[in-house]
């Protein structure tokens, strides 16, 4: 049986984790910002700067949106797309 857990004692649990993958987040962006060119019409940081502001957002489903803003639409016809065998 498990036991409901405080936000503290979930904070406690969480917090070294969570402060290393902003540390990476912050620190890949550091690259690409240094690195020379521009990717400002790039998609995948589009989604990237996205995603960010997503995790700004309040509520509990952050993760599912998260998700849902780096996945494609559902498309029926994937298997075929993917020449999935019948």
């Amino acid at each position: 049986m498990t036991f409901p857990r405080t936000r503290s004692e979930v904070l406690d649990r969480e917090f070294l984790e969570i402060r290393a993958g902003i540390l990476q987040v912050a620190s890949a962006l550091d690259r690409i910002d240094r690195a020379d060119g521009s990717a400002e019409s790039d998609a995948r940081l589009r989604q990237i700067r996205g995603g960010l502001e997503l995790l700004l957002c309040e509520g509990d489903d952050r993760a599912e949106r998260v998700q849902l803003a780096f996945s494609r639409p559902y498309d029926e016809a994937w298997p075929q797309t993917l020449k999935m065998p019948k």
